[in-house]
């Protein structure tokens, strides 16, 4: 496919960002809590998304109707799969749900075979376990000795990563039925919704709604949650749903896992985070396991079917 280059270099670029976002995820909870976190994240990407229409940069072709449409899809990312990994993360370490996040790619492809009847040669399955066993790797030797054994935590985990897998198989097929900036925008308005009320009845229970917005008086959280809502939450998810409408599902979630090496990386850089050997061979399993994802067995399929197979763009 001709867009093939730009769907990869969204789903490179989308690593980057969300690795880079641990960073500052740690900055802004040491002003707000998780939920107050995610409802300032999203509120910040539904205002950044809608100043392009307010100014008619941009027209919306989703017609009111078709909005339900995409609720199941909102559901599942960001509420599902935000929400059963906040609560999650209550119940088990950060190595714990690393290691069950990394499934995502597995889950998708079954999905994906199953619902949407995407094909894999051995080899690109195989590339997609080495992907996911490299993630699994880093994190099970970095938090060797801490498994929690919490079934609460690994359960609500382990939903949250089904979410996500079901997110990139259902975007792949809504980006089929509508423009991935008609979806992009939805799914921001119901994250918006969802994440403030929560938040806001929270701190109602709590008795501290005026507690809602003090975060906001500190320079650190502004730029923390400016990250977090305008590139990890908008850019992301816009550039999620374009690489979906021009690449497979199961293909583009083994991307994700770069997001390991990036996160890494930036520990390093930016915290001074030793890097042992066990980061630089997950590292390489990873790479090579993306790698052979989406480019092995690619030749095989195309003299198969006799033709290059069709552009799903709109």
């Amino acid at each position: 496919m001709k867009d093939q280059p730009k769907a990869i270099l969204a789903a490179l670029l989308n690593a980057l960002i969300i690795g880079l976002s641990f960073l500052f995820v740690k900055m802004a909870l040491t002003a707000a809590s998780p939920f107050d976190t995610v409802a300032h994240r999203f509120t910040v990407a539904f205002v950044t998304a809608s100043i392009p229409l307010v100014f008619g940069w941009i027209r919306l072709s989703i017609k009111p109707r078709e909005m339900l449409a995409i609720l199941p899809l909102a559901l599942l990312y960001p509420v599902f799969f935000f929400g059963l990994q906040t609560f999650g993360l209550v119940y088990t370490t950060s190595s714990e749900a690393g290691i069950i996040t990394a499934t995502v790619p597995i889950f998708t492809m079954i999905m994906a075979a199953f619902f949407l009847k995407e094909t894999s040669t051995w080899l690109q399955k195989l590339s997609t376990l080495l992907s996911v066993a490299g993630v699994v790797f880093i994190f099970a030797m970095k938090g060797a000795g801490t498994w929690t054994g919490d079934s609460v935590g690994a359960v609500l985990i382990l939903l949250s990563a089904l979410s996500m897998a079901g997110y990139g198989v259902l975007a792949k097929k809504m980006t089929k039925a509508f423009h991935y900036i008609d979806v992009t925008y939805m799914v921001s308005v119901i994250g918006f919704v969802s994440f403030n009320v929560l938040a806001l009845i929270q701190h109602g229970s709590e008795g501290t709604l005026s507690a809602f917005f003090e975060p906001f008086t500190q320079p650190t959280f502004v730029i923390a949650i400016l990250y977090l809502g305008i590139l990890s939450s908008l850019v992301t998810s816009f550039m999620t749903n374009f690489a979906l409408s021009k690449m497979e599902a199961s293909k583009l979630s083994v991307f994700s896992n770069l997001s390991t090496i990036v996160t890494i990386a930036a520990g390093a850089f930016f915290l001074q985070e030793q890097i042992a050997y066990y980061h630089l061979l997950g590292a390489l399993m990873i790479i090579l396991g993306v790698i052979g994802t989406n480019f092995l067995g690619k030749k095989q399929r195309a003299a198969q079917v006799g033709q290059p197979p069709k552009s799903l763009s709109r």
